[in-house]
């Protein structure tokens, strides 16, 4: 997107990132991929670069401006064009507190926002289970009132940041006679008794980020934790975040394509083949042609959807669903191609482009399944076909009078 269509705000943000990218991840991303580490010292200087206070409006530490979405998309992209690994790594402290910036009290943002904003502790967010993916509503964790508490009983799978992060918002079943109010949202801190973490994923891509299986065994919270003082209202705060959060998953598929594109280019222009350099092929040009336009294309629907967001429009879980599952299938399909202009070297391990391969599939998995967002985008349009009855007169049905 050309930057005359960015803010001043928006620019500041994605410079600032773009440099922090630059200086501190690319030249690691390789080494911490290979090890399955997590990256502290580039936490520290996102922390110092203070952009972990992109999402957090200012009353809570924060710095958020008029587009908070935009600019968080803007620092997930910059960040994922270096390393997709890192960042989802930065992306999930947006997705574990977006709960309790839409749906905690003023006491609940007061007591974490302010510490997550200064990277002093970060978040995750604890919804899927082993038997309980897509179908959120599935969820086997319970959390059970006993006196001025709730107690945590279960396991989550695939969290990501577990055991890096401090704070984790927590879903849980905590009226099972209920359909429409039966899950509650509740704020665990590491230190509380019988949190742990368990099963620590060997993971295909995304591999400086722990990915994990979190615990509870009779974690005691106190009733001030319960997400909004609002019991029953899970469901909705996880779903509300979701749409939030999704188009940082596009982000990050639109910042992994990106890099992939730009490593597809600088090897086309460089590596020779039958007397040139195979960027004067027909048909890498071809290649290069289509996959920056699909890039583009996303960058524009991605941006769209944030703004969206960002201007509080109506129906925006359409508009997520759209984004995401443009943005992550484009992503797989251009990384592939971009592994494929590199030919055998494209599957050696030796040079960067495979992982951005490995880290682009899970876009397509976690925050919702793409299947699942072809039914959200597809449901919605059935809901308002009305609006075609215009048409009825160019396609009479010929059993109707």
């Amino acid at each position: 997107m050309s930057d005359h269509l960015l803010s001043k705000e928006n620019l500041m943000w994605r410079d600032r990132a773009r440099k922090l990218a630059m200086e501190h991840i690319r030249p690691v991303a390789a080494e911490y991929d290979t090890k399955q580490e997590y990256p502290w010292p580039i936490a520290k200087a996102m922390a110092e670069a203070e952009l972990l206070k992109v999402w957090i409006p200012r009353e809570y530490g924060g710095d958020a401006g008029e587009t908070p979405v935009l600019n968080l998309c803007l620092v997930v992209e910059e960040i994922s064009r270096a390393c997709g690994g890192i960042g989802v790594g930065f992306a999930v402290n947006a997705l574990g507190s977006f709960p309790i910036i839409l749906g905690g009290t003023d006491e609940q943002k007061q007591k974490y926002l302010p510490d997550i904003a200064t990277g002093k502790r970060f978040i995750a967010f604890c919804l899927s289970e082993k038997t309980a993916g897509s179908d959120a509503g599935g969820m086997k964790t319970v959390a059970t009132k006993d006196g001025d508490d709730w107690v945590i009983n279960g396991e989550k799978k695939w969290t990501t940041n577990g055991g890096v992060a401090d704070i984790y918002t927590v879903f849980a079943v905590t009226d099972p006679n209920s359909r429409s109010r039966r899950i509650s949202a509740l704020v665990v801190e590491k230190e509380m008794e019988g949190f742990s973490i368990g099963k620590i994923e060997d993971k295909m891509g995304i591999r400086a980020i722990p990915v994990t299986e979190t615990l509870f065994d009779n974690v005691r919270v106190p009733a001030g934790n319960l997400l909004g003082g609002r019991e029953g209202a899970g469901f909705k705060q996880a779903m509300q975040t979701l749409d939030h959060a999704r188009p940082g998953v596009a982000a990050q598929a639109l910042g992994l394509a990106q890099g992939a594109v730009d490593l597809a280019l600088h090897w086309a222009c460089r590596r020779i083949q039958f007397g040139g350099p195979i960027s004067a092929k027909g048909q890498i040009q071809a290649k290069l042609a289509d996959m920056q336009s699909k890039v583009s294309a996303a960058r524009y629907l991605v941006y769209a959807c944030a703004r969206n967001i960002d201007a509080h429009a109506k129906n925006i879980g359409l508009l997520a669903a759209q984004a995401k599952l443009f943005a992550t299938n484009m992503a797989m399909e251009v990384t592939t191609e971009a592994v494929q202009i590199f030919g055998g070297y494209g599957f050696m391990k030796d040079y960067p482009i495979e992982k951005y391969m490995r880290d682009a599939k899970i876009t397509q998995i976690y925050e919702g399944t793409n299947e699942v967002q072809r039914l959200v985008v597809a449901r919605n349009m059935i809901k308002a076909v009305g609006e075609l009855d215009y048409l009825k007169p160019y396609c009479p049905m010929p059993w109707e009078d």
